[in-house]
């Protein structure tokens, strides 16, 4: 990544062997935008055990949306998520939306042995014992920021994205890295542009431009100022050959590891809240101890995954999946995270309807194998303690629009409402008027 041209994929690649060709008819074409993610993965979910697909900017690959698929291809070692291994990536073009994802220089899309090491230097900041030393501070923070939402005056409407959601996140994961605030905000809204995948190529480009100047700022103002946080410990480490880390993996891990710290618990806090508030009966039970907070988590985790889509993988030989589907060596893959959890072969009874109480509430929201989430102990926390701290201050909490679904995030990458409109203290109902009235 460089501010010049970050994400931009190799100059060229060697040509592909010989093989099977791919299906050229009917190609599906996925929506960038991510209007009906769910309607979208149900219909390729019922065409094969993974479909050949068109991506934004033409780019095409396999859609895998069973869970069984995706979870045997997140784990299988023929799949990497490096870019090198995709002799096609030269064909991307430029200001291609997806690119910060599929040609992100980063520790975690390292392979094999590679993958390991780095995972290893950074796995023991998120441990479960770790993440637990936050709990205090996650919670003043909830508090804090519902406590500002309780002091509005009764009948005021909020967006609870932009109000608990995302600052609480924001906070947190910031906090972690050591950014200052002065760097906060502009860092946010270009991790936010960059989840739009309806960007057309100028708007992408600036977007990634962007994000990769708010990146050397930051490592700017970390190599002025050192302390003990996680940006520091990644200026302190050292690659396979003994030298510091270069500056393009610097600011590749760095964006996946705040963006996605950011993004996902973000999505997550507000489609629990959205469930709970257009489910009045699960709220009761929640509010009650009926329901615990953390089956509320795990129905949302599966119903509503945060990520839809991380691409991408690349087939580094063939991978027969049945069905007459062979991905070939050096084939792109896209994971459908968010639509295994809505996979009727794993959950039959009503799985698009959200039910805490359901005893099998299996996803793969986090991911699976070597890639799975390394921050899903802290986002299972900051949802845990978000939800609990709203719905205990804010008893009469409702949605401003009950009637109205809320807009949907413009992405195929991240998944959840672009806002929620929710008034924290209803105006009380107008007494009845029984006074006679004159005939």
């Amino acid at each position: 990544m460089t501010a010049d041209r970050p994400f931009a994929p190799p100059a060229g690649s060697a040509p592909r062997p010989a093989g099977p060709a791919r299906p050229a008819a009917g190609c599906p074409v996925l929506d960038p935008a991510g209007a009906a993610l769910h309607a979208e993965a149900a219909e390729l979910r019922e065409q094969g055990p993974a479909v050949w697909v068109e991506l934004p900017g033409g780019v095409r690959a396999w859609s895998v949306t069973r869970h069984a698929e995706i979870q045997a291809l997140a784990a299988d070692p023929r799949l990497s998520r490096d870019h090198r291994h995709w002799p096609d990536a030269h064909l991307a073009p430029e200001g291609w939306a997806l690119a910060p994802f599929a040609f992100q220089d980063s520790f975690f899309n390292t392979h094999g042995a590679e993958h390991r090491r780095a995972r290893a230097r950074i796995a023991p900041a998120f441990s479960p014992r770790r993440v637990e030393l936050l709990r205090p501070h996650v919670r003043e923070t909830a508090e804090r920021l519902v406590g500002a939402l309780a002091a509005l005056p009764p009948g005021t409407r909020a967006d609870l994205r932009q109000t608990l959601s995302l600052p609480l996140t924001m906070t947190v994961i910031c906090d972690l890295f050591g950014v200052p605030e002065h760097l906060r905000g502009a860092l946010g809204h270009a991790i936010d542009t960059l989840m739009d995948s309806s960007l057309a190529p100028p708007a992408a480009l600036a977007a990634q431009a962007e994000l990769a100047v708010r990146l050397a700022e930051l490592l700017a103002h970390k190599r002025a100022h050192p302390a003990a946080d996680l940006t520091g410990d990644l200026l302190l480490s050292a690659g396979p050959d003994g030298h510091p880390l270069p500056e393009p993996l610097l600011l590749g891990t760095l964006f996946a590891m705040v963006g996605a710290g950011y993004e996902t618990t973000v999505n997550l806090i507000t489609s629990a809240a959205h469930e709970l508030l257009t489910h009045p009966a699960e709220l009761a039970r929640a509010r009650e101890g009926a329901t615990g907070w953390a089956d509320v988590i795990e129905e949302t985790l599966r119903v509503e995954g945060p990520v839809m889509h991380l691409p991408l993988r690349y087939a580094l030989a063939d991978v027969d999946l049945g069905e007459g589907v062979l991905i070939r060596k050096g084939d792109p893959v896209l994971l459908g995270f968010a639509a295994a959890g809505r996979d009727p072969r794993v959950h039959p009874a009503d799985p698009d309807a959200f039910d805490p109480g359901r005893p099998d509430k299996s996803h793969l929201a986090f991911g699976y194998g070597p890639h799975f989430c390394l921050g899903a102990h802290l986002a299972r926390l900051e949802a845990e303690t978000a939800l609990s701290t709203l719905f205990a201050r804010l008893p009469a909490l409702a949605l401003a629009e009950p009637d109205r679904p809320p807009a949907r995030l413009p992405s195929m990458i991240v998944n959840g409402p672009a806002t929620l409109d929710v008034v924290p203290r209803p105006l009380p109902a107008p007494e009845p008027d029984d006074r006679p009235r004159p005939c």
